[in-house]
């Protein structure tokens, strides 16, 4: 699995790669999250509830714009499962410009209602559970297309709303 580190694409030894993912799998973190924490550490170099929550907010856009590119080439497993990953990602971002890390489902599940709660916001409930209705169709595979289409679009509207938090 190759990298990119400053647009440079680093490859990974198998044994490396298949840790890695044993660990994100573990740990409720993507691989990506695992490997700034794992380089963080080694090279000294920790980062701030800033840092944290901008990275957060970075892997959010980028798994939308992957859920996008998949849902048109009809891969809707995969697109269910960046879907529910971009909206797992902007709740850790608010979690992480308050000082917290976010490593369960049910730490996710909590933190989003928390959000809800302050925000007044009973919707975010809602689209939250969507996002995570994809995420039990990548692996079970049992949502309709037009269905699933549907769900990303509320993974967006979930994003829009809370990433105006992080301003």
């Amino acid at each position: 699995m190759p990298v990119l580190l400053g647009g440079v694409a680093v490859s990974l030894a198998k044994k490396v790669e298949e840790a890695l993912r044993r660990e994100a799998e573990k740990s409720g973190s993507s691989v990506e999250e695992l490997v700034n924490e794992i380089l963080s550490e080694a090279l000294g170099a920790p980062l701030d509830p800033r840092d944290r929550a901008e990275l957060h907010l970075e892997l959010c856009e980028k798994y939308l714009r992957e859920a996008e590119e998949l849902l048109s080439k009809g891969d809707y497993a995969q697109a269910s499962e960046k879907g529910w990953g971009a909206a797992a990602q902007i709740v850790k971002a608010l979690a992480a410009r308050e000082g917290k890390t976010l490593r369960s489902h049910r730490e996710l599940w909590e933190f989003a209602g928390e959000l809800a709660d302050r925000l007044g916001d009973p919707e975010l409930r809602h689209l939250w559970r969507t996002a995570n209705v994809l995420h039990q169709n990548f692996y079970e595979g049992w949502m309709p297309p037009r269905e699933v289409e549907l769900a990303v679009e509320d993974v967006k509207r979930l994003v829009g709303k809370l990433r105006g938090l992080l301003a």
